[in-house]
């Protein structure tokens, strides 16, 4: 195993990732913190600001991870030669079981919010972006001549749709509405909204 002073400052970045990777889906959000990050790789918690800028820019980076294997997972699916109206609802499927995999990263995604004067840089943006357009390519498949527009909002309020049932249900709070199965409720959302979508739109 290299000595610490071995590692350059990828290497380190990496390291640090990991680790906080680790330590959230193991012990949860409220267990991260640079001391217990550094503690992990054998570092002193001033060396990560060699590699980051500060937490935020840390949890950044690390949520941008997550997104990565969101959309790796996301992806695969659309390489299959189904219906679009099917890899919708797969899509929306995937989404939910991804969350429940690894909640706490998936969790971590939505609570941790940067200072009011720290805007969200444009390449987490364009990364957020790119899940999005997973889903606006299989609409612009139903409706060709629909304008971009109309599409990424469509996109996005299935997303919210989908994204709702989902925090309901791993919060423990779907049984309120007397509903107990997150998916058949996902798959009801996604086959009504298309059809209603389709029906205005073809």
């Amino acid at each position: 195993m290299a000595r610490r002073s071995q590692y350059s400052r990828k290497e380190l970045k990496e390291r640090a990732l990991d680790a906080a990777e680790k330590i959230v889906a193991e012990q949860g959000i409220e267990a991260l913190s640079t001391r217990k990050i550094a503690a992990c790789i054998g570092y002193t918690a001033g060396s990560l600001y060699l590699v980051f800028d500060n937490l935020d820019d840390l949890i950044l980076q690390l949520n941008a991870r997550t997104l990565k294997r969101l959309y790796q997972d996301l992806y695969a699916l659309t390489e299959q030669a189904e219906s679009p109206q099917q890899i919708v609802l797969t899509l929306g499927l995937i989404y939910h079981e991804f969350a429940c995999r690894h909640m706490n990263l998936w969790r971590l995604l939505f609570e941790h919010r940067l200072p009011d004067d720290q805007p969200l840089p444009d390449w987490f943006r364009r990364q957020v972006a790119e899940l999005f357009s997973l889903v606006e390519a299989q609409l612009k498949r139903m409706s060709p001549a629909l304008e971009n527009q109309e599409i990424e909002q469509s996109a996005r309020a299935l997303w919210s749709g989908v994204h709702g049932i989902v925090v309901l249900s791993l919060t423990g709070k779907l049984d309120v509405a007397g509903v107990d199965e997150a998916k058949q409720l996902i798959q009801s959302l996604l086959q009504n909204y298309l059809q209603g979508w389709l029906a205005v739109n073809e």
